[in-house]
């Protein structure tokens, strides 16, 4: 049995991550806030072409009034089939300044998976580049090509806009695969992804900071490597090759003084194998997306002891981390395991069983995730975001809700 102290040891002191974060603020209302402080700055560069925070504001600007024009509002889904380039920045940013949401449709998907996407999320505008048109699947969308239309979006207004937006409108849509195959869309709002970037402290992140952007935007790792740069007046640098090999990434890490770095643990495990001082210059790592080995972790902080790793959890429906550990340095060569660590600011977690009970310390319940990170649910889907998503029955908050992971955890004795 639970005593009470131990219950309110799980339920309530496990998880006052209560922290002060812009939580009226929209994505692209703080980008234009760190657009006045440091307009001439470096903002994103791909290549050897690069944007200032003033020049990427004032092109989102007149995509976005572009944008309007063609319907684009609140709630509005506006598909984005674009390769890494400066021009994939200014569309994610002037779909939000427009006020809508965007559809990350991965040019290297079969055209089944991109016309079901298509049709499920009903998209009536789609952002692209002329020389990905072939690639699509026929809709009715109206097609806006970031080169080839360029000459007409210049002619638009390139000041802010002024669109009633709020943290709780939709900002984008990611598709994951799901267990039975079918793409889900996870609908992800602005104020998930501002818990993610303010009022934290698994990651250090200002001005001094150069993210190095290398998911696909398609992947929810790209929210925190773009946003996480631009909210906090960073550089986003563009990793120009599609898939990242242990050369490439040592040579962008080394040529544009990348600082964080966002990896799977797959490639992390083969950086490391092959040759881990590739990943010199870095100050934080973080690493996620399955489980960690203690073995890699412990072979990385011996040939890296200047770089902080951090272990980062967090399916879709949290928006990117859930949870967060920085590993310390000090880890016995007896490590098994590697803690996904405790829940970050202002989310929370609760380790359950069948019966939303909370389970006590060591043994496995059932992860669920509450706060201020939760997606609005699945696209399309009531029954299984009725399901999945459910009443959280330990607040006293009006709409409060918990998500299932179907991921089974437990506490050490510490939390």
């Amino acid at each position: 049995m639970i005593t009470k102290q131990e219950h309110h040891q799980l339920l309530v002191d496990w998880n006052s991550t209560a922290t002060e974060y812009p939580d009226s603020q929209c994505i692209h209302q703080l980008f234009e806030s760190q657009v006045e402080r440091t307009p001439d700055a470096v903002a994103v560069v791909f290549e050897e072409q690069q944007l200032t925070y003033q020049e990427l504001n004032a092109r989102a600007n007149q995509l976005a009034h572009y944008l309007q024009g063609l319907g684009v509002g609140p709630e509005v889904l506006v598909g984005l089939c674009i390769e890494r380039s400066l021009e994939m920045i200014v569309a994610l940013l002037g779909i939000l300044k427009a006020g809508g949401a965007y559809v990350p449709l991965d040019p290297t998907y079969p055209q089944e998976r991109l016309a079901f996407m298509f049709e499920d999320a009903a998209v009536s505008v789609l952002v692209t580049q002329k020389r990905l048109i072939e690639k699509l699947p026929a809709s009715a969308a109206k097609l806006v090509c970031v080169d080839r239309d360029w000459g007409a979006i210049a002619a638009e207004n390139s000041e802010n806009l002024s669109v009633i937006v709020t943290p709780d409108n939709l900002a984008y849509i990611n598709y994951t695969s799901g267990s039975t195959g079918t793409p889900k869309g996870v609908a992800v709002v602005h104020r998930g992804v501002i818990r993610l970037l303010f009022g934290v402290n698994y990651v250090s992140l200002s001005a001094e900071e150069k993210l190095l952007q290398a998911a696909p935007i398609a992947f929810d790792a790209s929210t925190f490597e773009i946003w996480g740069a631009l909210l906090h007046g960073a550089q986003c640098v563009l990793f120009p090759a599609q898939t990242p090999t242990t050369e490439d990434l040592s040579d962008a890490i080394q040529k544009y003084r990348i600082t964080t770095l966002w990896l799977t643990a797959a490639l992390f495990n083969s950086i490391i194998d092959d040759r881990p001082e590739a990943l010199l210059g870095i100050k934080q790592l973080l690493v996620g997306g399955e489980a960690l080995s203690a073995r890699h972790i412990l072979r990385a902080q011996s040939a890296l002891p200047s770089v902080q790793i951090i272990n980062g959890y967090g399916p879709t429906e949290g928006t990117t981390f859930t949870c967060c550990y920085p590993i310390p340095q000090n880890l016995p060569d007896s490590v098994q395991s590697i803690p996904i660590g405790r829940p970050i600011g202002n989310t929370q977690v609760y380790l359950l069983d069948e019966h939303l009970q909370p389970v006590q310390v060591g043994v496995p319940g059932e992860l669920h995730i509450g706060g201020a990170g939760l997606a609005q649910g699945y696209l399309n889907q009531p029954e299984l975001t009725k399901e999945k998503f459910i009443p959280n029955p330990f607040s006293t908050k009006s709409g409060s809700r918990l998500y299932k992971t179907g991921d089974l955890a437990c506490y050490l004795p510490d939390g």
